[in-house]
């Protein structure tokens, strides 16, 4: 049998890689500052029947990037050009990071998206449009979404805390990371940039869940 150079070794090992990833690994993304908005809020900040203005897809089916900023604030400071995420929501909420929140002067806990029941308030500003909110701010909690079928063979079950070592330059494990699972999503887990810049996140990391 003939010898295997060194070009097509490398290339059945990087083969048994992928392979490994998509089986074993699930990819993380780092999610940003940004707010979500409901109808009214739009219309206040921005004018009545006025549609925010989608400039990029997001991972997740349904979600994307709008053009158009606001700038947040709390007790101590403010936040500036903060992204809006669509579609609009039922009730407008700010997902920030710790850090964030140092800059802001407020101490919001970390929650899922959504669930803003008893958080601090926050003023959203756009020009010389304003909006006090008395509920709304969260650290958003680490969590990876999932499809039933992805579910199924990774053993996740829905609403589970999983612990995950994610793959970074600083590797790291992360325990109490949400499972969600859904058919409207795409498997991927999402931390924010406080702990993408823990464990070395770059585009294209993955972790493994740690049982």
């Amino acid at each position: 049998m003939e010898a295997l150079n060194s070009y097509q070794a490398d290339r059945i090992v990087e083969a048994v890689v992928s392979q490994l990833k998509a089986k074993l690994m699930v990819e993380v993304e780092a999610s940003g500052r940004h707010v979500h908005l409901c109808r009214q809020d739009v219309e206040t900040l921005f004018g009545k029947g006025y549609q925010l203005t989608e400039v990029r897809e997001l991972s997740q089916p349904g979600q994307f990037v709008c053009a158009e900023r606001v700038t947040i604030s709390g007790p101590k400071g403010s936040l500036h050009n903060v992204v809006i995420l669509g579609p609009e929501r039922s009730e407008t909420q700010a997902e920030i990071s710790m850090t964030d929140s140092l800059a802001l002067g407020i101490k919001p806990p970390v929650r899922l998206s959504g669930d803003i029941d008893n958080t601090p308030g926050f003023t959203i500003t756009v020009g010389d449009k304003s909006i006090v909110k008395d509920k709304g701010v969260i650290i958003a909690k680490r969590h990876m979404h999932i499809t039933p079928e992805d579910a199924e063979r990774l053993n996740v079950k829905d609403r589970e805390a999983l612990s995950i070592k994610v793959f970074g330059s600083r590797p790291v494990v992360f325990q109490d990371t949400i499972a969600r699972v859904s058919k409207d999503f795409r498997t991927y887990v999402h931390i924010d940039y406080d702990e993408a810049n823990a464990c070395g996140f770059t585009k294209g990391t993955f972790c493994r869940i740690i049982r």
